[in-house]
């Protein structure tokens, strides 16, 4: 079990790795990284080269057990950044940290072209979730509030190796295959969280819900899929129960979660930001999902962005979510990512919200008033 801090930086591009000074800066040494999530400038979608770009950048000066998963798509006010999940002390230190929360990172085995999208792929994730919530974390799923995970897709390249043994792929359409990746990740998260029952993982894939349009739907997951990679990275989050047991006089980490039930639910994120300030927080990081309603409606009206053929859906999704939340939260360095096939209810996304506050030890400090909620 690892308490973490998180910490956030601007990118100036993809390439951009000067945020590991600014990490330094903070007290933090490369060596504590566990995870480097980033949001880059490039189109999302299948040739969005900028995430491969920071992966070859950033995994070189990262511990070889680390996890990059970078988002591609900033559209509209978002900012490129990264976001640090960095162990609260370091490892050669013998005294225990408590923050607030804790977290995991992992691999999955490399996939086979053919089991991208598959009921394989759902299960080898969630053995590899059960494995680092059973093994590593000691934490129960009710007490996770977010899964992370960056999953691989197929090429034509692929499509075609696949064709080659004489296999066929779970779609011939390279963009499909994000989704259908994202979506087998979204049920290995839900079974492995105890979601859903491990027998429903074939039928929640059959072909004509494979693209995320079914029931099936975990509250906790963010999946983002790219071409960068083979295997799946996954970062778990959760919260340290431990804490409350400790004199600890120093800020501590809270997350709250919940989804959002469309791309316009305000409400969602209003009640997870009363909670800040129930508490007297500050905002530290907002991660969400965002997809266009794929029965083509928000509240009974009529949407276009599933018929746009200049813009991909997904990237209308990301500007829509992604001005909700900045406007409401006050910053536009948010992990805002497209695509949430079951990851919360079709048309919406999974949300989550970490935050810092003082212990009572220091809780002779004024609140932060509202509008500081969202400052970092």
């Amino acid at each position: 079990m690892v308490a973490v801090d998180i910490l956030k930086f601007p990118i100036s591009s993809p390439a951009d790795t000067t945020p590991l000074d600014r990490l330094v800066e903070s007290g933090y040494k490369s060596s504590q990284i566990l995870a480097v999530v980033g949001k880059t400038e490039g189109n999302g979608c299948v040739n969005d080269f900028s995430r491969t770009l920071a992966s070859t950048v950033w995994e070189p000066k990262v511990p070889a057990d680390a996890v990059t998963i970078f988002s591609g798509g900033t559209e509209g006010v978002l900012c490129p950044h990264v976001t640090f999940i960095v162990r609260a002390e370091d490892t050669s230190s013998n005294n225990p940290s408590y923050t607030g929360l804790v977290a995991s990172v992992g691999h999955t085995r490399a996939l086979h072209p053919h089991e991208i999208g598959t009921p394989d792929h759902a299960r080898t994730v969630a053995a590899t979730i059960e494995s680092m919530m059973a093994d590593d974390l000691s934490v129960r799923p009710e007490d996770v509030v977010l899964v992370l995970i960056k999953c691989p897709l197929l090429t034509s390249a692929k499509v075609e190796a696949v064709r080659a043994t004489g296999k066929e792929p779970i779609t011939t359409d390279t963009y499909e295959s994000m989704a259908r990746s994202r979506y087998a990740c979204a049920v290995g998260i839900a079974a492995a969280l105890g979601e859903i029952p491990n027998t429903q993982i074939d039928s929640a894939l059959q072909p004509a819900k494979a693209s995320g349009s079914g029931s099936v739907w975990s509250a906790k997951a963010s999946c983002s899929s790219g071409a960068e990679l083979e295997d799946n990275h996954i970062m778990i989050l959760a919260k340290d129960l431990a804490v409350s047991d400790v004199g600890s006089t120093g800020p501590q980490l809270r997350a709250v979660s919940r989804p959002m039930k469309d791309a316009i639910d305000a409400d969602a994120i209003l009640d997870l930001l009363s909670q800040v300030k129930q508490d007297g927080g500050k905002v530290v990081q907002v991660f969400a999902k965002a997809e266009a309603d794929p029965y083509g409606t928000v509240r009974g009206n009529r949407h276009t962005m599933n018929t746009d053929s200049d813009i991909h859906s997904t990237r209308h999704a990301r500007a829509a979510v992604g001005g909700l939340l900045a406007g409401l939260v006050g910053d536009t360095l948010l992990y805002v990512s497209g695509g949430a096939e079951g990851q919360g209810p079709a048309g919406g996304g999974s949300l989550c919200v970490v935050y810092t506050i003082r212990s009572e030890a220091t809780s002779h400090e004024q609140s932060l008033p509202d509008r500081e909620l969202s400052k970092t």
